[in-house]
């Protein structure tokens, strides 16, 4: 059976915690040749630094080939080729295709066409189900557990696809909490709302959090998005509405801890940087564990 990962939804409760266990494998030992002569293809139609890097790393550790397009341009996307054609093409050459797109449901379409599994590293502003999944293993490490959590989200929680990902993935783990801290053009939007009220799951909506800053176990802070708004004057009335500084950490729980999928803009100030509550950094680095962890259990290697 083919193992595609398009929408964190594919995976089940106990894959999440298979996922949290490889991981931890990995990070204890990183370099396992599981990937001995097989090829991964890496198409990113969108830029990318850490979702690419770090997917290109676990597979190189895992002792893979990587082929791929790291830019549109230089593909035969640019002559007008369709995204079914380039699938069906490279699915000859790959045995497991990592993409990225821009445009939502890309993934699941190429996972349709194609006849080796499909990783999304993320389709437009739905779904990042692998930044997910570092986000989940990032939040056990740093909070021994995945349950009884007060999660706060923070900016850009319209189009922040990670967001949308990780409230249904953690919805699957007990009693959560949810505080959605944005702009009323940044809201979490109605269908992400709805999942949790059939769920019976408790969420709060606020302006500002600086109040209430002191009950987060995990900060989730966003970047808004430039890239996703039409409007460029909707863009600068709220991209510096949010910024976290390390003084507004003093009254926070000992074991919070400040999560970002980055790249970040101005909503992470500097000062941040050496509290030992900015975790985002190594956040990352968890990116290279959970997708080797991901790649294998996509192609059954372990």
């Amino acid at each position: 059976m083919k193992r595609d990962l398009i929408s964190i939804t594919d995976y089940s409760k106990d894959e999440y915690l298979r996922i949290m266990k490889l991981a931890a494998e990995f990070e204890a030992n990183p370099n396992q040749d599981l990937l001995q002569g097989k090829v991964v293809a890496s198409l990113f139609f969108e830029p990318s630094t850490r979702t690419r890097l770090s997917f290109e790393t676990a597979i190189s550790r895992l002792g893979g080939r990587i082929i791929g397009i790291a830019d549109p341009g230089s593909s035969s996307t640019s002559k007008g080729e369709t995204l079914h054609d380039t699938i069906k093409m490279v699915s000859n050459y790959a045995d497991l295709i990592v993409m990225r797109h821009p445009l939502e449901g890309a993934a699941r379409y190429a996972a349709e066409v194609s006849p080796v599994p499909v990783i999304n590293a993320g389709d437009g502003a739905n779904q990042h189900p692998t930044q997910t999944l570092l986000d989940m293993y990032s939040i056990k490490k740093t909070q021994g557990t995945l349950d009884n959590l007060n999660i706060f989200m923070v900016g850009d929680l319209k189009y922040g696809r990670t967001v949308h990902s990780l409230l249904m993935a953690m919805s699957e783990f007990e009693n959560p909490i949810f505080n959605f801290i944005a702009p009323p053009e940044l809201q979490m939007p109605q269908e992400y709302k709805m999942f949790l009220r059939e769920k019976g799951i408790r969420f709060f909506e606020h302006r500002e959090f600086t109040d209430i800053i002191s009950e987060a176990d995990i900060i989730y802070m966003t970047r808004v998005q430039k890239e996703r708004f039409s409007d460029p004057m909707e863009y600068e009335q709220v991209k510096n509405v949010y910024i976290l500084r390390n003084a507004m950490l003093k009254n926070t729980k000992p074991n919070m801890r400040i999560l970002h999928p980055l790249p970040r803009v101005n909503e992470i100030h500097t000062d941040v940087d050496q509290n030992e509550k900015a975790y985002y950094f190594t956040q990352a680095r968890n990116g290279v564990f959970t997708r080797e962890a991901i790649i294998s259990h996509s192609m059954n290697l372990k």
